[in-house]
């Protein structure tokens, strides 16, 4: 365990076709089968044509998938523990048979690579869940991505044309080769590796400068900046608080590098992978700390895996892995010697503070200080940016109920009411007003109800991340995408949801159109409530009856409610 290493060894796959076999591609592309990459696959090719997935040489076909779900290894025996697959469609996966070839293309169509197809078939996400993750309970963060996935799987060797186009933190990029031919200058011999998905604070400084002194290394910082987990922060925030920790490390000893990863959140397996990853961008040694790479805690408050779980899993590997791991246990902050410990170095006679995850965010919706033993002003305030006091955000109200509940007359009320406030823009999406400007040329089937729905949840979702008030009011009969509008929205602001539960025939009497009466007629089809089912919400934030309660009462309650929860200053 840290004995020297050369970090600049090993070999690294390169997929990047030659000059000439590019523009032979890029000739033969237009007439191939073409596949749109989401920006998970875009990360995943990305490292599959730089090298940091070596020994990879493409997306895995089943001779390969099956064993690294089994035992973590490829058919060659080569030690690889997550499944690097391409997931497709049904009429992909027909137009581009084995013995094809695939165009993978970025999302504005430029062409990335070209994809030998070697093997395609169904996935099975529950099998592969139980295996990667070891559960396929939906509430695992990572199992919940895998079911996002679609259903066809491609494997075989990708031949790369164009690498995909970063328009930020450029100087922040650094491929495997790039990295290696760095350390080589600098006369880095030694490099710990710190991977991170979450802003840096005071702890995880103390932590990483503990790290690589303990090893008489250097420190790479080689933060995340593809997808994670929902509700993480995005990258572009996480980074900028890398910056300004940068300057709080000695000078010439610490380097800071973006990592285009498609996390899984697959905890021990994910470990082994980082390591993988760090070894082919030249790093000799891997912090590994508790609850690496791990998903949030179970719907009971329960944890997935075991907090140091990936540190036992690494040790079982780590001679093979060829990358000393770094163990490193929770930090924390002693009050009466002013500095950071481990947990287990703290004494019983000593006053530890601690400030927990729900806690800090709390802080910042509230517009709390935060201590600055926890972090430096200069990362709080980029928090502050991007996470500002509940009654400076935007929300959404989202009404729900049967046609003539009274939706649209509270909707309006409220609308009045929230611009009385004169502290943000009020913008109302009226059912009626939607269908007319946004929605008209769908029907109303259920596929039709559903685009229009998420159609409003989307300019809902882009109204309050601008720190706007967005008033839905739609039917919004069904429960899943009731789910899917909420989802959109709650990780940019706050959320709503209003049941107005006015009865079935208080409605039927308001009708002032006749369109109930048209609907038991048979005159009007898949009319909610009558010929077309209404999914009663479960649990809304509100549930307000009409019936005998007026629409500036209604708007009143809301209001309060808003206030409440912190929204309305």
């Amino acid at each position: 365990m840290g004995a020297y290493k050369e970090p600049h060894g090993g070999h690294l796959v390169d997929l990047q076709a030659s000059s000439q076999d590019v523009e032979a591609l890029k000739a033969e592309a237009g007439t191939l089968p073409s596949w749109d990459l989401g920006p998970r696959q875009l990360c995943d090719l990305e490292l599959l044509m730089n090298g940091a997935f070596s020994p990879l040489q493409g997306f895995l076909t089943r001779a390969d998938y099956e064993p690294v779900l089994e035992s973590m290894r490829l058919a060659s025996g080569v030690l690889w523990p997550i499944p690097i697959t391409l997931d497709v469609d049904e009429a992909t996966a027909q137009a581009a048979p084995v013995g094809a070839r695939l165009a993978l293309r970025d999302p504005e169509g430029v062409l990335v690579a070209v994809l030998e197809v070697e093997d395609a078939w169904e996935a099975d996400f529950g099998h592969e869940a139980r295996h990667v993750y070891g559960t396929d309970d939906p509430a695992h963060d990572g199992v919940k991505l895998l079911g996002r996935r679609n259903p066809w799987y491609l494997g075989g060797r990708v031949r790369g044309v164009e690498a995909p186009t970063h328009y930020d933190f450029k100087l922040l990029r650094n491929s495997p080769r790039e990295l290696r031919d760095r350390f080589e200058k600098l006369g880095w011999r030694r490099v710990v590796a710190f991977q991170t998905r979450n802003p840096m604070h005071r702890a995880h400084h103390e932590l990483t400068h503990r790290a690589a002194t303990s090893q008489e290394a250097n420190l790479l910082l080689h933060p995340v900046s593809g997808p994670t987990k929902d509700g993480d922060l995005d990258h572009f925030t996480r980074v900028r608080c890398y910056e300004h920790i940068l300057a709080h490390y000695p000078d010439q000893t610490t380097q800071l590098s973006l990592l285009g990863l498609a996390m899984r959140i697959a905890g021990p397996r994910e470990a082994l992978w980082h390591a993988i990853i760090r070894k082919n961008h030249g790093c000799t040694h891997f912090i590994v700390g508790r609850d690496h790479a791990g998903p949030s805690t179970k719907p009971d408050g329960g944890a997935w895996y075991g907090p140091y779980e990936a540190q036992e899993l690494y040790r079982e590997h780590e001679a093979e892995l060829d990358i000393s791991m770094v163990p490193f246990e929770e930090m924390v902050y002693v009050e009466d010697l002013g500095q950071y410990l481990p947990r287990s170095d703290a004494k019983p006679e000593h006053t530890i503070l601690s400030l927990s995850g729900s806690e800090f965010r709390r802080r910042l919706q509230m517009g709390v200080e935060i201590p600055s033993w926890f972090s430096w002003p200069e990362i709080v305030r980029e928090l502050r940016v991007l996470n500002p006091p509940l009654h400076q955000r935007g929300f959404t109200v989202f009404f729900t109920g049967l046609s003539g509940s009274g939706k649209s007359t509270i909707a309006n009320a409220l609308r009045v009411k929230l611009m009385e406030f004169g502290t943000r823009h009020v913008t109302l999406l009226d059912g009626d007003i939607v269908r007319k400007n946004l929605s008209s040329e769908l029907g109303f089937s259920k596929e039709h109800r559903d685009i229009n729905i998420r159609r409003i949840g989307w300019v809902a979702s882009e109204i309050t991340k601008n720190r706007g008030i967005a008033i839905c009011a739609p039917i919004a009969p069904y429960a899943e995408t009731r789910a899917d509008v909420r989802a959109m929205i709650e990780p940019l602001g706050g959320f709503l949801e209003v049941h107005v539960s006015t009865p079935l025939a208080v409605c039927e009497a308001r009708d002032r159109k006749g369109l109930y009466a048209k609907a038991r007629a048979g005159l009007i089809q898949e009319f909610t409530g009558i010929s077309d089912p209404y999914e009663a919400p479960e649990a809304p934030d509100m549930r307000i009856d009409t019936t005998e309660l007026s629409p500036d009462l209604a708007a009143q309650k809301i209001l309060v409610k808003l206030e409440a929860l912190g929204y309305l200053a």
